[in-house]
């Protein structure tokens, strides 16, 4: 497969993966954090086992070798990010939102530099302290006093860890066995999220109302479970493997594009001067963190 078809592929994730965050918002108090994703997984395991169990038999023998890392990446991929970015979405805006997952390259870079011997440049230094900077802006809404007295909104730091937990998942991919097919990875680390997100779902120990099955909640779960699950994944997925983590992260930019237009249309959502201010500095710190040295 073509650069070209992989691009397209991770752009599309980021479309899909902005809806995700404006349906959170849009449904958070409708749907409660556990509740969404839970049902957000179980559906969309039902909808794509009966086409990859065939692959999953047959390729068990790959799955059993590769078990820890698969189980790892189930655990981050499925059941910790998406439960960590609604349950933020329950507490802070749509934008703000996906203006801190827009840090998920530096956390990457960040991450993928934790192995020693691997040099970190001056360049790409500066990068990541402006980047932050800009993180510290969203998180602190403009305000230094916040940062002082470590007034932060809750729902921006429950965002932050969804994004340090995703730049893990997306760093792990490269060690994803290369013979095991893109469906039975999916669907089998839906199924670790799932086993994962079940008993805490039906012990409830968020304590969260009960689901209410109308047809604007109902339609919520279908666009997370078919759009942001099974497509955006499997776009995801396979784009990181053909142009590797680091270039795909960089797609991650285009959310806050996608997400902040729909937020505002749909969601009401208005910008403030520490929306532009981080979202500059969060790009500008990018772009040096990954040019190429002169």
């Amino acid at each position: 497969m073509s650069k070209n078809w992989a691009y397209l592929m991770l752009a599309g994730s980021a479309l899909f993966w902005s809806g995700n965050f404006v349906i959170g918002r849009a449904f958070s108090t409708d749907i409660q954090p556990l509740t969404i994703s839970y049902l957000r997984w179980s559906t969309a395991l039902v909808v794509i086992l009966p086409f990859t169990l065939k692959s999953l038999v047959s390729q068990w023998s790959i799955i059993r070798a590769n078990l820890p890392l698969l189980i790892f990446m189930g655990v981050l991929g499925v059941a910790c990010f998406n439960t960590f970015a609604y349950l933020g979405l329950n507490k802070t805006s749509a934008t703000n939102a996906l203006l801190i997952n827009s840090f998920i390259p530096i956390l990457i870079i960040l991450l993928s530099r934790i192995k020693p011997g691997i040099p970190i440049t001056a360049a790409k230094f500066i990068g990541i302290l402006i980047s932050t900077c800009g993180v510290l802006l969203l998180v602190s809404r403009g305000e230094i006093n916040n940062l002082l007295a470590f007034k932060i909104n809750r729902g921006d730091l429950w965002v932050l860890l969804a994004a340090f937990v995703w730049a893990t998942y997306s760093i792990s991919l490269r060690w994803r066995p290369a013979e095991l097919t893109a469906p039975a990875f999916l669907s089998f680390t839906m199924i670790i999220g799932v086993i994962i997100l079940s008993p805490l779902f039906w012990f409830n120990v968020l304590n969260e109302p009960p689901f209410v099955a109308s047809t604007p909640n109902l339609a919520a779960i279908v666009y997370v479970a078919l759009f942001a699950s099974i497509g955006a994944f499997l776009f995801w997925n396979q784009g990181v493997k053909i142009v590797g983590a680091g270039t795909a992260g960089q797609f991650i930019h285009l959310m806050p594009v996608f997400g902040t237009i729909m937020a505002i249309v749909f969601l009401g959502e208005q910008l403030f001067w520490f929306h532009i201010a981080g979202a500059v500095a969060i790009g500008s710190g990018i772009y040096l963190s990954l040019r190429k040295a002169v």
